[in-house]
């Protein structure tokens, strides 16, 4: 057997928690493989929304275990205040034993927060765009190696540990004029290490291989989007973490070989948040058409998301990256309603023409080509089967298909997961 990964190709925000959560009957282990609480991914069904921010998006199947990988990196207070409204919905995944933590994942201290403030606060009009989760100097400490980790809890020494890092950030902390307040924070945080230490920690690369060699189907659940690695995103506006399929391997302990299938998702259009490069951005009344419509505001941040057309160039290159075998198209259904659709194919970039990302994308712009299609203007949240998607919209599919080269297989037309088609 291999892992199924499962990723988003754009600046985040594609709408994977909620195809997790379709597909995840498929599948014995759904694994979390990096990034923080950044990450919020909606899930909608049976009438209620649910916004998971560090829990895999398959802790509402009962049958499936859920995995939060050595990649990813915790917030004991944002984990806790998660759990908890799980539980005030019905759900106790700790309770059951359907959600299990890696040893190896790195804690995020009170005192990162405020690191992560006084970096972006030094910024000024350059600011990355941080969502002050602390996830960035958490990364650092990690690849500093002075991290703090989950497994690291249940040490008789761990306070002293905490209290070395934690002076440490104070003494950096005391070279900016911030408020550095963190006591009640700190409160919080330790009953959330108490959850943690009450939870199943794993050795989550023995536990994913395990799952393999006994058969198990495994799908690895990345947060954040392509465009937004590390390494190969639009740096340095990007999050901390590899957010592509050698992520899942890291940051979960799987050999590059043990991949199966990547799942790319895209939106029918682009957004971002945050500053940075977005070629194809509509600062205009279309563009906050796009964002009325699709309600395009961060589920964890509530931040308004920039819009615009759909990136093709952008696209390529992430299905490159990632050795995507199969894509998910969402959002299809908040375009209804335009005329015509736009297609960026081309930039113009430092006197050529390209179909590529380039890497100075910062100080010099890339211009977008567009290519103009037939809109549809049927309402699609209603359609259950695929011979109810309209002519139009199935010529948008096919377009994207024929420049991808990689197959639509599922559209999604609508926030519930009974909006969801499976296209071949």
């Amino acid at each position: 057997m291999r892992v199924d990964v499962l990723l988003g190709l754009q600046w985040g925000d594609e709408g994977k928690g909620k195809i997790v959560d379709v597909l995840c009957p498929g599948y014995d282990l759904i694994a979390r493989f990096q990034g923080g609480p950044n990450a919020g991914h909606t899930l909608e069904f049976d009438g209620n929304k649910y916004v998971l921010n560090t829990i895999p998006s398959g802790v509402f199947n009962p049958e499936t275990l859920n995995l939060i990988g050595n990649g990813v990196v915790i917030d004991p207070v944002i984990f806790k205040k998660e759990i908890d409204k799980l539980r005030e919905n019905g759900y106790d995944p700790i309770k059951s034993g359907k959600l299990v933590i890696a040893k190896k994942a790195h804690l995020i201290l009170p005192t990162h927060r405020l690191l992560d403030a006084a970096s972006e606060s030094k910024m000024g009009n350059s600011k990355i765009g941080s969502t002050l989760k602390g996830i960035g100097p958490t990364y650092a400490d990690k690849i500093g190696r002075n991290g703090l980790r989950v497994g690291d809890s249940m040490l008789p020494n761990f306070k002293e540990k905490y209290e070395k890092l934690r002076d440490k950030h104070l003494d950096i902390l005391s070279h900016y004029s911030i408020d550095i307040d963190y006591k009640e924070y700190e409160a919080q945080w330790f009953e959330g290490i108490e959850l943690l230490k009450k939870m199943q920690q794993v050795d989550s690369e023995h536990l994913v291989n395990t799952y393999l060699k006994e058969g198990k189907k495994v799908l690895a659940e990345g947060a954040q989007g392509t465009l937004l690695d590390i390494d190969f995103g639009s740096y340095p506006y990007v999050t901390s973490s590899n957010t592509t399929t050698a992520g899942a391997c890291t940051g979960l302990g799987i050999a590059p070989s043990k991949i199966g299938e990547v799942i790319g998702i895209f939106k029918a259009y682009c957004t971002r948040v945050g500053g940075g490069p977005f070629p194809t951005e509509l600062d205009n009344e279309i563009g906050e058409e796009l964002r009325r419509i699709g309600h395009e505001f961060g589920a964890t941040t509530g931040r308004p998301r920039r819009c615009g057309w759909i990136d093709l160039p952008a696209l390529k290159y992430a299905i490159m990256l990632n050795g995507v075998t199969e894509l998910v198209m969402t959002k299809a259904d908040v375009l209804s309603g335009f005329e015509k659709v736009k297609v960026c194919t081309h930039y113009h970039w430092n006197g050529e023409k390209i179909d590529y990302m380039p890497f100075d994308i910062l100080s010099v712009n890339a211009e977008p080509i567009f290519e103009e299609l037939d809109g549809w203007n049927e309402d699609l949240t209603g359609i259950r089967e695929t011979h109810q998607i309209p002519e139009k919209l199935m010529d948008y599919i096919k377009y994207l298909e024929k420049a991808l080269e990689v197959p639509i297989k599922y559209l999604s037309v609508g926030p519930d997961r009974l909006q969801t088609l499976v296209l071949s």
